[in-house]
């Protein structure tokens, strides 16, 4: 079967993902918190950013190779850290490395992952990213590094826009509690989606097996169910926190969730490599504008490399946040989508939908270089 004749975009992929996997589950993946108007502003930002059509050019090869962070890479985008991801969909975690390692992109797991990074390290070969919430105790935070560093990861992403749990009411509504357990409210929707069921297999629901082990003995009860056993542990880091990363870490460490020009400003004196760009995708705070438009004003105030993600759809997104001043994207929730509706197939075929979407709009704006994309930036100003 000729996928993109049947799921040529991503809200295809969203429609069937969404009829595979149980409705708490989606809920889990898709909300965002409060009346999610942040997730809205994410979406508009980038529909306001308008590049202009090319003629007369002649044919357009286009080229999506980039370099970032010291890597050539064929695409200049990757997958982002998602956590629990292996409940959206069974082995998540492994498929998605393995599609990185295959594609040669990067690939970034969680800390609230439900595979631990001894598993998923070596199968995301040398493309492996490990995405660190930041613990409270030492002695947890260096044996995590430890282990993220044995298992291949060579680039370290310190989550800084996560100071508490958020509410994400869709989530609560759809009866996900942690640590996760089926209800027969649950159970009733697993019946209704048998591939997820059957990829779950006898196990129960997949568990946060990194910070199992650290915190089995610190979870009194239930949480709440926009918590999780990672809260027990976690710090609200500062910059005391990211220079003792700094002074531990040997590769590339990127600050994710940054908002403010002011905090990039100041991230390269404190050793960090890389800024990334978010307002997580509106799943913490519902009163950020979207995420594109402070990427311009985070661009002025750094010369770092920049991420960017929160609202991809698509490879004009994907443009549209390098004329911006982005230098990489990464998408998490798009990744599981593909997952969801199309199982191991799914990760491939979402990725060759952004490079043909690229490569199309490409063309049609005469860039044949990722360079030649912020030239093609419409001012709204004139």
């Amino acid at each position: 079967m000729d996928l993109h004749s049947k799921y040529p975009a991503l809200s295809d992929l969203k429609a069937r993902a969404r009829r595979r996997i149980p409705h708490f589950v989606w809920e889990y993946l898709d909300s965002a918190t409060g009346s999610e108007a942040t997730a809205r502003r994410n979406r508009e930002a980038l529909d306001a950013v308008l590049l202009r059509p090319a003629a007369l050019l002649g044919e357009i090869k286009p080229d999506l190779t980039t370099r970032f962070l010291g890597r050539d890479y064929p695409v200049p985008f990757g997958i982002a850290p998602l956590g629990m991801s292996g409940l959206i969909w069974p082995g998540a975690e492994a498929l998605l490395a393995g599609h990185a390692a295959r594609a040669g992109i990067p690939y970034g797991l969680s800390t609230v992952a439900t595979q631990v990074p001894e598993d998923v390290g070596p199968k995301a070969g040398d493309q492996g990213w490990f995405q660190m919430y930041p613990p409270k105790s030492a002695e947890v935070r260096d044996d995590m590094l430890r282990r993220a560093r044995e298992a291949g990861f060579h680039t370290l992403v310190l989550t800084v826009d996560v100071p508490a749990a958020s509410r994400r009411e869709r989530q609560t509504r759809g009866g996900l509690v942690q640590p996760p357990r089926l209800t027969p409210r649950l159970l009733a929707q697993v019946a209704l989606c048998p591939a997820w069921a059957m990829g779950i297999g006898t196990g129960g629901l997949p568990r946060m097996r990194l910070m199992d082990s650290y915190a089995a003995d610190l979870a009194k009860g239930p949480l709440p169910s926009t918590a999780h056993v990672g809260y027990l542990l976690r710090a609200a880091p500062d910059w005391d926190y990211v220079a003792a990363l700094r002074e531990r870490w040997d590769g590339p460490l990127i600050l994710k969730g940054v908002a403010e020009p002011e905090v990039a400003a100041k991230a390269k004196g404190a050793g960090v490599d890389a800024v990334w760009v978010s307002t997580h995708a509106g799943r913490q705070f519902d009163g950020s504008p979207g995420a594109a438009a402070l990427l311009p004003g985070i661009r002025a105030a750094t010369d770092l490399p920049l991420i960017f993600d929160s609202g991809i759809e698509g490879g004009l997104d994907v443009l549209r946040a390098l004329a911006l001043g982005a230098d990489f994207v990464m998408m998490g929730r798009a990744w599981h989508y593909a997952l969801g509706a199309l199982g191991a197939a799914g990760p491939a075929h979402w990725h060759d939908i952004l490079v043909k979407d690229m490569e199309s709009n490409m063309a049609q704006i005469g860039a044949a270089r990722l360079a030649d994309v912020p030239g093609r930036l419409v001012d709204p100003s004139r």
